[in-house]
């Protein structure tokens, strides 16, 4: 009997946290874009040693500049991001732009830096070879590519967000109180 009570209370805890969260989305619903944009800085940024050490052995024109270009566009992207949706205002057009261009920015550094990679891999001449100490090289490739990604999502998240947002309001997360139904009206008229 008692774990019936603590199950209970538990699937009401995790219902309304669900409700909860429902809630803070009906709200914000550009934080959405905002997570793959985040997941998208933390894949770059969490193997930032794979590509620096990739920079290193290539040595290729233009990759140091690719990387920290594409450091520096991830986190301005953020505070873009968050100047583009003030709160409880509608969005900035102007940010909004500024947005995308640095979202088209990312793809393109990235797309340049997997190109360098690829032509370091597969030249004619003194091609670099992959091997067990070098794995890295292969790391930094599908990293880069994973980024791209997630910058393309948050790109696409962008411009579906009017139609997804309409969709996320009409979800009812209204709280059924038992014994509603049943209340009769409140005299306010002070007779006593």
């Amino acid at each position: 009997m008692a774990n019936q009570k603590t199950a209970g209370r538990q699937n009401r805890g995790i219902k309304e946290a669900l409700r909860k969260s429902m809630v803070s989305l009906k709200r914000s619903p550009q934080n959405i874009p905002l997570a793959a944009l985040a997941a998208a800085f933390f894949i770059y940024s969490l193997n930032l040693s794979s590509i620096a050490n990739t920079t290193a052995r290539i040595n290729g024109a233009n990759m140091g500049q690719c990387e920290f270009a594409a450091m520096l566009f991830s986190i301005l992207a953020f505070v873009v991001f968050l100047r583009t949706f003030p709160r409880r205002k509608p969005a900035n057009k102007v940010m909004l732009g500024l947005l995308f261009f640095m979202l088209a920015l990312l793809v393109g550094v990235d797309i340049v830096y997997i190109s360098r990679i690829t032509d370091a891999l597969t030249r004619a001449v003194n091609p670099i070879e992959v091997s067990a100490d070098s794995q890295f090289i292969n790391t930094a490739k599908s990293v880069v590519s994973a980024h791209v990604i997630c910058v393309g999502i948050t790109a696409a998240l962008l411009v579906l967000l009017p139609f997804y947002s309409k969709a996320i309001r009409k979800i009812n997360t209204s709280i059924e109180v038992e014994g509603n139904g049943s209340m009769g009206a409140i005299d306010i008229s002070g007779e006593d």
